[in-house]
């Protein structure tokens, strides 16, 4: 049984992709510490790096051999400047060395030291290969990346936490029976599995500065103009939207902002301007390079922050940080029970796996706060998932912006949705259950082409004729 916590499911992070750009990151930082700890890092005199499969095909538009150079450089995706990423890598190109785990400058060739391979490696479609060259030896080391920033060797088992939970869990079935016997909420069964790593207080502050950066995305996106980079020229429609929603209103803070949006919502009858907003927002900032929540990846990071914002500033204009709390909690655990029982990789399950995931997440989550019982939240979060089953991954040119952008709206509005119908029902006479639809969603995963899980080899990436730049 693997220990996954919440804040696995929700990593802080720079976009545009989580498998594609986090990932490549975490495994060059990984790397690099398996080298110290093997005392061969300080005799690297050269390194390479070979992406494989989906990392190769999708790479240049997902910014992965950017993010893999950052990695290298010793760079963190948590606090890295990102408006200061541009300029690191022109230098790194310019002057063609890096410095090594923010330890040492090594030379290195951002052209010619990735190399994009077309093939795919056998366990995971997302493959890639780091070697070391020193005193004549070759060392190399394989690393896939499996969806939302999580990154493994062959055959090895994601468990980042050793202690033993109060309330082990790998399926839904396994988290009811505890909230029955218990009597416990979703959100309070999930915060006794973390009390088990860190303190309520540590809990509190790790929920409260993933939904702080959740709020900056969607501020972000709403106050930013202009043309997404890639070569698509995809027009930024947040602010434009915004604008007309927002009229004329004055704010001198993040407070008074989120003021002046429930004070508008209030008034504006098309709720789904304002969700289509929130997810907009979130997912322009991941289109450039921005930090982002992965939740559960980059690509689908605007769902979770547009339902709760919808809660937020619509259902409950009085929530307080324990409402936000309680909604991470629950997001995280249904996202973890696909994690295990799954994929959350779009190169694996297409892009079922990714916002299927996140309006699964954000419909259990929304339905607690709303006073739904377990049995009606997890019955949202299979609705959820249940209308996004066979959802293809054919992002065009290979960049997260069509149709990704859009599919995010999409998903929010379905968790919304998904939360209304399964709390006006009776769950009990369900007929089918979330573990059911994890099953199936992994299945249709299974027999799903390749051509339409994040290859850009079919569907919208081979039907729409785009001219990109050279990169």
């Amino acid at each position: 049984m693997e220990n996954i916590s919440v804040f696995d499911m929700l990593k802080i992070g720079v976009g545009p992709s989580s498998s594609h750009t986090l990932g490549p990151w975490k495994a060059a930082e990984r790397w690099i510490s398996e080298l110290q700890e093997a005392d061969i890092f300080d005799k690297v005199e050269r390194i390479k790096v070979d992406l494989y499969g989906s990392l190769s095909l999708t790479g240049k538009g997902h910014y992965t051999d950017i993010a893999t150079v950052l990695g290298l450089n010793g760079d963190d995706p948590r606090t890295i400047p990102t408006d200061n990423i541009n300029n690191i890598i022109d230098n790194i190109r310019v002057e063609k060395k890096i410095y090594f785990g923010d330890k040492r400058e090594l030379k290195f060739d951002v052209e010619n030291d990735i190399i994009f391979n077309r093939e795919f490696l056998k366990y995971h479609p997302n493959g890639m290969k780091f070697t070391a060259f020193y005193g004549g030896l070759e060392i190399e080391t394989y690393f896939y990346s499996i969806g939302g920033g999580f990154v493994i060797k062959e055959n090895e088992e994601i468990s980042t936490h050793s202690k033993s939970l109060p309330f082990p869990i790998d399926k839904a079935k396994e988290l009811l029976k505890y909230c029955k016997v218990t009597g416990k909420s979703i959100s309070e069964i999930v915060m006794e599995n973390e009390l088990s790593w860190q303190t309520k207080q540590e809990v509190d502050i790790a929920a409260l500065k993933i939904w702080a950066v959740m709020q900056d995305c969607v501020y972000i996106g709403c106050h930013t103009v202009g043309i997404l980079p890639g070569g698509l020229n995809v027009r930024r429609r947040a602010s434009i939207i915004y604008k007309s929603l927002i009229g004329d209103s004055k704010y001198s803070s993040r407070d008074e902002w989120m003021q002046t949006i429930k004070d508008k919502g209030s008034d504006n009858q098309d709720i789904f301007s304002w969700i289509s907003l929130f997810a907009l927002a979130v997912n322009e900032v991941n289109a450039s390079l921005g930090r982002v929540v992965t939740s559960p990846t980059n690509g689908s990071s605007g769902v979770i922050p547009a339902v709760l914002m919808y809660y937020l500033t619509g259902v409950n204009k009085d929530a307080t940080s324990d409402d936000i709390v309680k909604f991470l909690l629950v997001a995280g655990e249904i996202g973890s029970i696909f994690k295990k029982g799954a994929t959350i990789s779009a190169a694996m399950g297409g892009c079922q796996a990714e916002i299927g995931v996140s309006s699964a997440m954000a419909a259990a989550a929304l339905t607690e706060l709303k006073g739904g019982t377990p049995e009606q939240a997890t019955e949202a979060a299979e609705i959820a998932m249940e209308h996004h089953l066979g959802l293809t991954c054919d992002p065009i040119g290979g960049l997260v912006q069509i149709p990704c952008i859009e599919r995010n709206t999409m998903g929010a509005i379905k968790a919304i949705t998904a939360s209304q119908l399964a709390m006006s029902t009776d769950p009990f006479e369900a007929k089918v259950t979330l573990d059911e639809v994890v099953k199936t969603m992994f299945d249709t995963a299974k027999d799903m082409h390749s051509k339409y899980k994040e290859t850009s080899e079919g569907g919208l990436a081979i039907n729409v004729p785009v001219s990109l730049p050279a990169c």
